[in-house]
């Protein structure tokens, strides 16, 4: 190893994701073994969550790959994009890193390493872009790739330890999948996109011309399930509705396991099944605590992992129960095991949903909180955050918007006699083939 100096032996510190490693990164963590000895400051899931989405590998699995590699000394957590805490930790001589990031984005993080550095003489090392090798390109083609119902599974589990707030929004068929999948905005230096999937009954029976009521059975929906599990990598929250019995929830347990899936929600109702906005409009039973804490403990007998979840869904605000009935239920399925809690409601108010999570919050046994504020969507994701909701749930919008665009162009073109007034509001042939990865245009 040569150094910039024989005595004493100077430090080098790199910050790096690790997920995919390539020749590039070889290349930096070369140069910085060339000036000293290396410590690479690993972003926890955490850090990379906050800008990006979550790695394919853990923490530890990149840990494990870089400290396998020639020349590094040590692996330290790096828990923020900001380098500055672990620069004045470490203080090391010399940082390394490629010069991909003098424009662009990460500008301003390349300034403030540079003047925490000066604070004891340290020194900025740049490496040239190793041109022809992408993060990007590769995470792309290992996307196209698709992935496994274990890496799927697990997934949920470890967005909730990395990230405060999950969004999901429903998908009813491939096509609908590939949106979820790839709809993102770019703020800066964050990129903003759906955490995953919510496959509602709802939305999969309308899709089929079907009433919201259990119509459609469970290996109808496995079907939509499998149309949407081969063309998409995020993990996928189910619909259970009431589950049914418990010998047949613990079932379907099995079943979306070995799909992949990473979590079920099932509401606390019994007998035919309504959708939970019509409220008292129409008959509907909310379950005995009893009976329902004991479906709960019967899936989670019946999982064979520990990454899947079950996440039980109180229906007391709907069925004007009341928030100390709906906290009652909460504590009760809680301690039968459910992995997360649902929390639904009717109102545009969301007084009683931000009472409940503030309740919630006080539980001995916090779990991850989920909503779906359809009727109270004039609040913001920051402001269901800051009363500890952990998952935020769109439940039905790609259908609901799709609808009113095809019943558009189906009477563009009866009004019309022809198709061409409806060309300005549809995708072409070509713009359709691009939609689809693999089979499109490159």
């Amino acid at each position: 190893m040569n150094t910039d100096s024989d005595s004493p032996v100077k430090t080098v510190y790199v910050g790096m994701s690790a997920d995919l490693i390539h020749p590039g990164h070889l290349n930096i963590l070369r140069t910085a073994a060339s000036h000293g000895l290396v410590t690479v400051g690993l972003l926890t899931d955490k850090a990379i969550a906050s800008y990006k989405r979550l790695p394919y590998m853990t923490f530890e699995q990149r840990q494990e790959v870089i400290e396998a590699v020639k020349g590094v000394d040590r692996v330290v957590p790096q828990e923020t994009l900001d380098y500055v805490p672990n620069l004045r930790t470490y203080k090391p001589d010399f940082v390394v890193h490629g010069d991909d990031w003098k424009e662009g984005v990460q500008r301003q993080t390349r300034q403030q390493v540079i003047d925490t550095l000066s604070e004891w003489g340290g020194k900025l090392v740049e490496v040239p872009y190793t041109k022809g090798v992408s993060s990007t390109q590769l995470i792309a083609a290992v996307k196209q790739k698709g992935t496994t119902p274990g890496m799927r599974l697990g997934r949920l589990r470890r967005m909730l330890a990395a990230k405060p707030l999950l969004r999901f929004l429903e998908a009813h068929n491939g096509l609908t999948g590939l949106i979820v999948e790839g709809a993102k905005v770019v703020e800066g230096s964050t990129v903003r996109e759906f955490d995953g999937m919510w496959l509602s009954s709802l939305t999969d029976s309308t899709a089929k011309g079907k009433p919201d009521i259990e119509a459609v059975d469970v290996t109808s929906r496995m079907q939509t399930l499998n149309d949407i599990v081969e063309v998409t990598t995020k993990p996928i929250i189910y619909d259970g509705d009431t589950g049914g019995r418990p010998e047949h929830f613990a079932y379907t347990v099995r079943t979306l396991e070995r799909f992949g899936i990473s979590a079920v929600i099932v509401e606390d109702k019994v007998g035919l099944k309504r959708n939970s906005l019509l409220g008292t409009d129409v008959f509907q039973e909310q379950a005995d605590i009893g009976e329902f804490s004991e479906k709960i403990a019967v899936g989670k007998r019946a999982q064979v992992t520990d990454d899947f979840m079950i996440i039980a869904r109180i229906e007391s605000l709907i069925l004007n129960r009341g928030l100390d009935d709906a906290i009652e239920r909460a504590r009760a399925f809680v301690d039968a095991g459910a992995d997360g809690i649902m929390i639904h409601s009717r109102e545009e108010d969301p007084g009683n949903i931000f009472r409940f999570c503030d309740a919630f919050h006080a539980f001995p046994r916090r779990v991850p909180l989920v909503v779906v504020p359809s009727s109270y969507n004039h609040v913001s994701e920051s402001e269901l955050e800051a009363h500890g909701v952990n998952v935020v749930i769109y439940a039905n919008h790609l259908l609901r918007s799709a609808y009113p665009a095809m019943l558009r162009t189906a009477e563009s073109i009866l009004g019309s006699g022809r198709s061409l007034e409806s060309d300005k509001e549809i995708l072409s042939i070509k713009e359709v083939l691009r939609l689809i990865p693999g089979i499109g245009f490159e």
